[in-house]
């Protein structure tokens, strides 16, 4: 992804930048901007930042500035692949055991 560039700095949006010397405040700030860039004065703050839902909690590290506070929220729901469905599930197999009771029952 192409960088900004270097004479134009980070960005940091205005209200944030205003904030960003009173660290109180900042504490028990909502972030809206998920585009801002995270500045070395916000390190061990914690801030809720905005995901498009919620407010979410992030603890800002020093390994996570230079990057931007929507990386840290994340906007969609994380849903791991789930293999076992229960019985009557899509895709799900029948045993061998079934098949042979299903014939059963059609020629009686």
């Amino acid at each position: 992804m192409p960088r900004r560039s270097i004479w134009k700095g980070s960005f940091v949006d205005a209200f944030l930048f205003r904030i960003k010397k009173n660290r109180e405040s900042l504490m028990s700030r909502k972030i809206w901007s998920r585009r801002s860039s995270i500045s070395p004065e916000f390190v061990d703050c914690s801030v809720l930042i905005y995901n498009g839902k919620t407010p979410v909690r992030c603890k800002i590290t020093e390994g996570k500035v230079g990057h931007k506070f929507g990386e840290f929220a994340f906007t969609r729901r994380r849903r791991p692949y789930r293999t076992n469905r229960g019985k009557g599930g899509k895709g799900q197999k029948s045993s061998l055991s079934d098949i042979w009771h299903k014939k059963e029952i059609q020629f009686r």
